[in-house]
């Protein structure tokens, strides 16, 4: 369970980017947080892991303080976060020697590194590039990299910070289908996210703005009672279909299955 208590954060004093904001995350959710440039949601993300600590307020991971030095080792091995751009993480010369470095650094036991590389590079598809060096791969093989050195480390969250923003749709579709993937298997997820049409896949979504939280809920919930527009946001085109077609079959985020369910229904 993740927690924020009435958190408050600002960069200069007097100038507020998270403003009284509280709530929980509860393990196994999947949840997209969304909001206009500057709403503060990249600051969310840092401070549920501790690369932010909050000036007012706290932010906890299950019985941990982020505001605890002593916590704050264990709680970055439990909660994983995966930067806008790949490259921000890398700091090694070859996909293996990116995975390593994390796991020792927790000081997981020499003869168990060689599972979790292998476990890790065939969750996201990229056993083959164990030797690759990480500048030489395409944007997407690069985010999924980053993703398989956190998964290495076997957290209980991961938090996705504008992880799609930086690549094409295939890369995109790719890191999304092993967020769902890593989601059905029990990861708590928490996706930061300026593609609306990638939030359909939530389960639950928080808009911020202005340092505050304005919804929470589900994302079909939303698509049907907040005008995004006010919040600078688009509606996914299968948020426009159901609503022009007015379909009876549940909004998703797969607007060619809603079309045959609803001429199945029909």
């Amino acid at each position: 369970m993740l927690t924020f208590e009435h958190v408050s954060f600002y960069y200069r004093k007097g100038q507020l980017i998270v403003d009284d904001v509280s709530f929980t995350i509860e393990a196994g959710e999947y949840v997209a947080l969304v909001g206009p440039n500057g709403s503060g949601k990249s600051t969310i993300a840092k401070l549920m892991n501790g690369l932010l600590l909050p000036k007012k307020g706290s932010v906890s991971f299950k019985d941990l303080m982020t505001s605890n030095p002593g916590d704050l080792a264990m709680i970055h091995e439990q909660i994983g976060y995966i930067f806008q751009n790949p490259e921000d993480q890398f700091i090694t010369t070859t996909v293996m020697d990116e995975i390593l470095f994390g796991l020792e650094n927790i000081r997981v036991p020499r003869e168990e590194i060689c599972m979790r590389i292998e476990h890790a590079l065939q969750a996201v598809q990229m056993e083959g590039y164990a030797g690759a060096m990480p500048h030489e791969l395409s944007g997407g093989q690069k985010q999924r990299v980053a993703i398989a050195a956190i998964l290495a480390m076997r957290p209980q969250i991961i938090i996705f910070d504008e992880a799609t923003s930086m690549l094409d749709p295939e890369g995109r579709e790719q890191v999304m289908k092993n967020m769902k993937e890593l989601h059905r298997q029990g990861m708590t997820i928490i996706h930061i996210t300026h593609h609306m049409d990638e939030v359909l896949f939530a389960k639950r979504l928080l808009l911020l703005h202005e340092g505050r939280i304005k919804f929470d809920g589900e994302p079909a919930t939303f698509f049907e009672t907040v005008n995004v527009t006010d919040y600078q946001l688009d509606k996914p085109f299968s948020v426009r279909l159901h609503q022009n077609l007015h379909l009876n079959t549940p909004l998703t985020a797969d607007w060619k299955e809603m079309i045959r369910s609803e001429w199945n229904a029909n």
